[in-house]
C-alpha cells in the first residue's frame, strides 16, 4: 500500500497535459470566453515567402457589367508545430462586407483561407516587409476558430 501513492505521482507526471497554444502570448484576452477549452487542433506557420496578386475581372455576361478587382495575398512557409501541415496561407480583402468569412482549412491542399478588411493590408504588408511574420490558427471543442497573423517578440529600436 505504501508504493501506491508515489506510483500515482509518477503515472500522473507521464499523462500528456493539455497543451496550451505554442504563441498563446499572442492571443488577445479571451474577454467572451469564445476560445473556452483547450484547442483540438493547433496550427503554426513561420513565414518564409509571400507574393501579391492584385486582379482584374470583367464579367461581361451579366448587366449591369460588373468590375473586380480583387486584391490576394499568398504566405508560404514551414510548419512549427509537430505534426504541422499548414504550408500556405491565402488571404483576401474585402472591402465591401458588413462582417468577415469564417477562416477555413483546406487539410488536403495544407491551405487556410482568411479573409481581412483591406483596410488592413497596409498592416499585413508592413508586417510582412519587417519582421518574422507567423499565421496561428485553432480550433476549439466549441466550434470556435481563431487565425491570426503576428509578429514575433521585438526589440524596440
Amino acid at each position: 500500500m505504501r508504493y501506491v501513492f508515489p506510483a500515482l505521482i509518477l503515472l500522473a507526471c507521464s499523462l500528456p497535459l493539455a497543451a496550451a497554444p505554442m504563441h498563446e502570448q499572442y492571443l488577445p484576452p479571451d474577454e467572451q470566453g469564445l476560445r473556452g477549452g483547450t484547442p483540438d487542433q493547433q496550427l503554426l506557420l513561420q513565414v518564409t515567402e509571400f507574393s501579391l496578386v492584385a486582379g482584374n475581372q470583367r464579367l461581361s455576361n451579366q448587366q449591369p457589367i460588373p468590375v473586380t478587382a480583387p486584391v490576394t495575398l499568398r504566405l508560404k512557409g514551414k510548419p512549427l508545430n509537430k505534426g504541422g501541415s499548414l504550408t500556405q496561407v491565402f488571404i483576401t480583402f474585402d472591402a465591401e462586407s458588413k462582417s468577415l468569412k469564417r477562416p477555413t482549412l483546406d487539410e488536403e491542399n495544407s491551405t487556410l483561407t482568411l479573409t481581412y478588411p483591406l483596410a488592413q493590408y497596409r498592416v499585413l504588408m508592413d508586417m510582412l516587409r519587417n519582421d518574422p511574420v507567423y499565421v496561428q490558427f485553432l480550433t476549439y471543442p466549441n466550434g470556435h476558430v481563431w487565425a491570426d497573423v503576428h509578429t514575433g517578440s521585438i526589440k524596440a529600436r
